[in-house]
């Protein structure tokens, strides 16, 4: 059987059972006794049992009402408990954050962001995806993660972009080769040494394939890899040469390896957040993503310091 009884009746009863008396818990509500009255009086007759025996000069709970004290108090409690959890989620200090990244910003980005944020709302849980550009649009657009962490998108209709840092590409090529020495290189370097490049699907090759297209001597790569940590390993090898943005050197194992500044052109890759536009995002997404942008550009500013 349904019983419909409201808080404030239940807020009223229990106290009045605190209080002893209408007077002292209409006070104590900043009600009017009649009101507190009306209250303890409907939940009467929605329950069909008298709560209180009462006369001129004394409040006395009768069994029934004993016997519905400690289920409206954790009712009550329980209430308050569950506006507690929901401040806290509408406050970004609970609930999960899910984010799809690039493998390199998944390194050289969110981790330290992670960590910081995690000291400051314990309670929040977290859903990484990794995965290359384009299927990256596709989680943010599916709605499967609520942003993620990459470069421009390509113009869709429902996807936004927010700029966190400008990537620049670096030259990577074994220690002991003489452009190890140099302080910078130009990109027309590709052009006389074996050249290894990104996967088609990575965010990499869209930059080196453009400056490619402007050398007036092709370049005419020996070798696709399929991973960052790959194109280390191949450069280490002495397979080739390869041009990398500079998060990406997070994957790399550099112990035999240089990275060095590629001028003329100077090129970059811009790394932002990526949402669907029109998607609300819940409270504790907005407060990382917040977090993300203090600490990239915090970062970004220590790296520019002499």
């Amino acid at each position: 059987m349904r019983i419909d009884l409201n808080l404030r009746q239940l807020e009223a009863f229990v106290q009045v059972a605190a209080c002893g008396s209408f007077r002292q818990a209409a006070a104590r509500l900043g009600q009017s006794q009649p009101a507190l009255s009306r209250f303890i009086r409907q939940a009467e007759q929605t329950l069909g049992a008298r709560l209180f025996d009462r006369d001129t000069r004394r409040v006395e709970i009768t069994a029934a009402g004993r016997e519905l004290l400690p289920i409206a108090q954790r009712i009550l409690r329980d209430f308050d408990d569950a506006l507690s959890d929901f401040g806290e989620f509408m406050a970004g200090r609970s609930g999960q954050v899910a984010m799809a990244m690039l493998p390199s910003a998944g390194v050289a980005l969110v981790p330290r962001a992670v960590a910081a944020f995690s000291r400051q709302h314990p309670q929040v849980s977290y859903l990484l995806r990794e995965a290359p550009a384009d299927a990256l649009a596709a989680l943010v657009e599916q709605g499967q993660v609520d942003f993620g962490i990459s470069v421009r998108p390509a113009p869709r209709q429902r996807l936004q972009y927010r700029h966190l840092q400008d990537d620049p590409f670096v030259l990577l090529c074994r220690r002991d080769d003489p452009l190890a020495a140099q302080a910078s290189v130009s990109w027309s370097v590709f052009t006389t040494r074996p050249c290894i490049v990104s996967a088609a699907q990575s965010s990499i090759r869209p930059v080196t394939d453009a400056v490619f297209l402007r050398q007036r001597t092709p370049v005419r790569p020996v070798l696709e890899y399929p991973s960052v940590a790959a194109s280390g390993a191949l450069v280490a090898a002495g397979v080739g040469i390869t041009a990398l943005p500079r998060l990406a050197l997070e994957l790399v194992d550099m112990s035999q390896l240089a990275a060095i500044p590629l001028q003329r052109p100077y090129m970059t890759r811009p790394i932002g957040i990526v949402t669907r536009i029109g998607r609300t995002l819940p409270p504790v997404a907005r407060a990382f993503m917040a977090c993300l942008t203090v600490d990239t550009a915090t970062r970004a500013g220590a790296s520019t310091l002499p």
